[in-house]
C-alpha cells in the first residue's frame, strides 16, 4: 500500500491550516514589528512605516490610523487565540510602555471602536486569563483597562448630537471642532456597543454601554415599515440620507452587533431587535442564491 496515497484525517488537516495560518500570522506580525513598530501599520514595499500626517496620505483610509500602534494592538487577541502568551504578554507590556492617546489626530470612531479599544478590552481579558487560570502575568495591574477607559473618554465627545448617533470622526486631543459631517453609515453608529458595554462592566460605569445603546435603538426605531435599515442617515435631523438596505459594507456589522450585543448581556430585546430584521433580510433581500441591494422603503421596486 502506497501511504502516499492515503487520504488525511479531519484532524490532520486542521493541524496542517492551523499551522498555515500561524506561519502567515507570524510573517506579518514579525516583519511589522522589525520594520514599522511603532507606527500603525507596515508599508511592505518599502519596509518602513506608515504613520499619519508623514507618509503620503491615501485619503479616508488613512483615518483608521491614529498614531496609537494600530497594528500591535489589533493583534493582542490573535496572540492570545493562537496560546501564544509569552508574545502576548510581551506585546501589551509594549503597548503599556509606548502607548497615549493624547494627539491631535482626527480619528475614524468605527476604526478606533473596533480595533483599539476593541484590542484593549482583549488583552486586558486575556490577562486577567493569564492570572487567574494559568499563573501568568502577575505583575499587571489594569493598565489596558486605564487606556480603554482613556481613548473611550475621549470617543464620547462623538455621541454629543441631537440625536445621539455619533458623528463619525473625533479628535483624540481636542473631541468634535464642530460637526462637519452630519452624516453616518449605519454600521459606523451601530457598531460601537460590544466595546462600549464590555468597558461599562468592567469599570461600572454605565456611561459608555448607555450612549453606544441609545445609538442602536434609534437606528432601530428608524428602521421602515418593512423591517429594514437605510444605509446612511442625517445626523442632527434623524432621517435616512440613503435608504438603500444591503447585508455588505455600510450596513453588514450593525446585524451583527444586535446578535452579539444579546450574547455579551442577555438582553431579550436585543435579539427581538436581530431577529425582526433578520426575518425581513430574507423576505425582501433573498434571490435565489443571491443577496440583493434594495430600497428600504420600497422593497418590492427592485
Amino acid at each position: 500500500v502506497n501511504t502516499n496515497d492515503v487520504e488525511p484525517s479531519v484532524d490532520e488537516k486542521k493541524s496542517e491550516y492551523a499551522e498555515q495560518a500561524r506561519r502567515m500570522f507570524f510573517h506579518a506580525y514579525n516583519s511589522y514589528m522589525m520594520y514599522a513598530f511603532p507606527a500603525d501599520e507596515l508599508m511592505p514595499v518599502t519596509c518602513t512605516g506608515r504613520v499619519r500626517g508623514l507618509t503620503p496620505s491615501r485619503g479616508e483610509v488613512d483615518e483608521a490610523l491614529g498614531r496609537y500602534m494600530l497594528t500591535l494592538v489589533d493583534s493582542l487577541d490573535t496572540l492570545l487565540v493562537m496560546k501564544e502568551y509569552s508574545s502576548f504578554e510581551h506585546a501589551t507590556k509594549m503597548v503599556i510602555g509606548g502607548l497615549s492617546f493624547d494627539t491631535d489626530v482626527t480619528i475614524n470612531l468605527f476604526e478606533a471602536n473596533i480595533r483599539v479599544l476593541g484590542g484593549l478590552l482583549s488583552g486586558h481579558a486575556g490577562l486577567l486569563y493569564l492570572n487567574t487560570n494559568l499563573g501568568k502575568a502577575r505583575w499587571y495591574s489594569d493598565e489596558l483597562l486605564k487606556l480603554a477607559v482613556d481613548l473611550a473618554d475621549r470617543l464620547l465627545p462623538a455621541f454629543h448630537t441631537p440625536t445621539g448617533l455619533p458623528v463619525p470622526r473625533v479628535n483624540l486631543r481636542h473631541g468634535v471642532y464642530r460637526i462637519r459631517d452630519n452624516e453616518t453609515c449605519t454600521a459606523c453608529a451601530g457598531t460601537l456597543f460590544l466595546e462600549f458595554a464590555t468597558l461599562s462592566r468592567y469599570t461600572g460605569n454605565n456611561t459608555y454601554e448607555d450612549v453606544a445603546r441609545r445609538a442602536l435603538d434609534y437606528l432601530y426605531e428608524k428602521r421602515t415599515s418593512y423591517d429594514l435599515p437605510g444605509s446612511v442617515m442625517d445626523i442632527n435631523r434623524g432621517k435616512w440620507t440613503r435608504r438603500e438596505t444591503t447585508i455588505g459594507a455600510g450596513i453588514d456589522s450593525y446585524f451583527e452587533y444586535l446578535m452579539k450585543g444579546y450574547i455579551l448581556t442577555g438582553e431579550e430585546q436585543l435579539w427581538d431587535m436581530f431577529e425582526t430584521q433578520y426575518k425581513a433580510v430574507k423576505k425582501h433581500l433573498m434571490s435565489g442564491r443571491f443577496m440583493l441591494t434594495i430600497n428600504s422603503a420600497s422593497p418590492e421596486a427592485r
